[in-house]
């Protein structure tokens, strides 16, 4: 287990899930603070690290329940013609349905940013909240909304890194657990540099395309899809991590600039 927690592809794939999460986990923060603001004053700070927490334990029961569903990787349809064969499994059919959804969820949330950008937020606003039990629940609620895009994307990045699923399974549960830790220590620092700087978090969408994409091509290749003879094979998941290191740090030389021309 350790020898592989300390191998590159495992670090790199831990630093890169952490980092979105806490990316993914921002309109978390926003809405639970939303949720937080509509009590007492004593009560906000409980709230909100309550609902954090809950947001932890709930992503790391979806993962289990998740991870259970990609272990079953024995074919249980098939379909053979002259132009395609597929050999689909549960595995397979998970990863496909969550790349769609990958997709769907970040273009719609890129759309909605462009164009409505306060829309989810006036959204929990006019819900009431009574009590701190009430707040919890709204903030669960929240949490799991939030929780699938999160689930679908570790699942995505740590796919395939090694034969035991146990063993990706503990890499996502550390990158959960160190992304809400971070977001409890914060929080506020965090969703002010985000507002400031809102292409981060459209950086961050933009690359639940890739990994869309990636899970796609991935359930392709693990269904031994082939079109007119030609497998369909897995994208190495190192183009994937070079994307988005490149990707940051022009977003980092942008930052630097524009902060010195501020300055100036």
């Amino acid at each position: 287990m350790l020898d592989f927690l300390l191998t590159s592809e495992a670090i790199m794939a831990l630093l890169t899930l952490t980092f979105l999460e806490i990316i993914l986990g921002i309109d978390n923060i926003v809405f639970i603070s939303i949720a937080a603001n509509k009590l007492p004053e004593h009560q906000r700070a409980k709230a909100t690290n309550i609902g954090l927490l809950l947001a932890m334990v709930q992503r790391i029961v979806l993962l289990f329940f998740v991870s259970f569903l990609i272990g079953l990787s024995k074919p249980f349809y098939s379909i053979e013609t002259n132009w395609l064969e597929l050999h689909i499994s549960w595995q397979a059919l998970i990863l496909f349905v969550g790349g769609l959804f990958l997709i769907y969820k970040s273009t719609s949330e890129i759309r909605e940013k462009v164009a409505h950008p306060s829309h989810d937020e006036e959204q929990v606003k006019g819900k009431k909240i009574t009590s701190l039990s009430n707040a919890l629940v709204q903030i669960l609620i929240i949490d799991f909304i939030f929780s699938i895009d999160s689930i679908l994307t570790a699942v995505g990045m740590t796919n395939g890194l090694h034969p035991n699923h146990n063993y990706t399974l503990v890499l996502m549960i550390i990158a959960v657990m160190i992304s809400i830790v971070i977001m409890i220590g914060f929080a506020n620092p965090i969703r002010k540099f985000i507002n400031t700087n809102p292409s981060i978090q459209m950086l961050g969408l933009a690359f639940l395309i890739l990994i869309g994409f990636m899970l796609i091509t991935e359930a392709a290749h693990l269904s031994h899809t082939e079109f007119f003879g030609n497998k369909v094979g897995a994208i190495p998941k190192g183009y994937l991590y070079f994307a988005i290191a490149f990707s940051l740090f022009v977003e980092f030389l942008n930052y630097k600039i524009s902060k010195k021309s501020k300055s100036q």
